[in-house]
């Protein structure tokens, strides 16, 4: 099987260097579909995790909260129901929701009762074919484009569900974990030491910190989640990179909580996501990580 893998990626990568705007396009079309998927996976993962932990919950204190009328939730998956308005449940036709385009046809409205159909739907969906098309001329039609972009579309997915809800689901985190690590075996973006120590490290680090100010304030500062996800960039990038990603992320979430408390009347008290922040930095890192790295120290020095 990794023969047969290894051979489709070698065809792969000389069919598409023949013929650049025929991989370009082939990039944006699919990733344009990707894009929405994800806003699927941004809406109902939260809500199918909402449903698991409810009903494990009432089947663990069942004898402690008989009195508590069960919770009307109903039970979806990724794929089930088929997508309606949320306002009068119209059911969203196969050419009612092709990306953008559908959006822009429809004038940003339900075709049946005209309710607005938030602008972030296509933007998520642009979004994605846009930084999936960075991925690809970054790295070329090689394996390294198919396994970043399958990172770049989960960052996507957290970075939005983290904004909604403050999550971080281990069902995206934990297998980017060990996609990275298994991807190192062979040493695709650094040797497999480098990926272990710094999955460690990365989340060691931020667990340590996330202790440390609770003995000193008695609060969280920060989710596990946020643990995985610099795990996450560990596994992928090494220890060596992660000064630099979490350093870029602290300055973007400094700049951005400032920005909220400022001009968007941010409640002081109310949580700040650092997920979107780590993402978004380790996104860069991963492409750029080595010349901005090199660039910060010979300045500093």
């Amino acid at each position: 099987m990794i023969d047969n893998l290894i051979s489709f990626f070698q065809n792969f990568h000389v069919f598409f260097n023949q013929s650049p705007i025929l991989f370009y396009t082939t990039v944006g079309l699919i990733s344009l579909v990707i894009g929405s998927f994800l806003n699927v996976v941004i809406y109902r993962l939260p809500k199918i995790m909402e449903y698991t932990w409810y009903h494990e919950c009432r089947e663990f204190l069942a004898d402690e909260v008989t009195d508590i009328k069960p919770k009307e939730m109903t039970a979806i998956t990724l794929s089930k129901p088929d997508s309606t308005c949320p306002n009068c449940n119209h059911k969203i036709r196969y050419y009612e929701n092709i990306p953008v385009i559908s959006w822009l046809f429809l004038k940003g409205k339900c075709s049946n009762c005209t309710t607005k159909i938030s602008a972030r739907y296509p933007l998520v969906e642009l979004s994605t074919m846009l930084l999936s098309l960075v991925v690809a001329h970054h790295f070329g039609p090689t394996a390294e484009t198919f396994w970043v972009l399958l990172l770049t579309w989960s960052l996507i997915s957290l970075t939005m569900i983290d904004f909604d809800h403050m999550l971080l689901p281990d069902q995206i985190t934990l297998p980017l974990l060990w996609l990275g690590l298994l991807l190192n075996i062979n040493g695709t973006f650094v040797p497999l030491t480098d990926a272990v120590i710094g999955a460690a490290v990365g989340y060691m680090s931020l667990f340590s910190v996330f202790w440390l100010f609770k003995l000193l304030t008695g609060k969280e500062g920060m989710g596990f989640g946020d643990f995985k996800l610099f795990a996450v960039f560990g596994a992928w990038l090494g220890w060596q990179l992660l000064p630099l990603l979490i350093l870029m992320a602290s300055v973007v979430g400094a700049i951005i909580g400032i920005s909220l408390l400022l001009f968007k009347n941010h409640n002081k008290e109310q949580g700040i996501p650092f997920g979107p922040y780590l993402a978004i930095a380790g996104w860069i890192t991963l492409l750029w990580g080595n010349g901005i790295w090199t660039w910060y120290l010979q300045t500093i020095s």
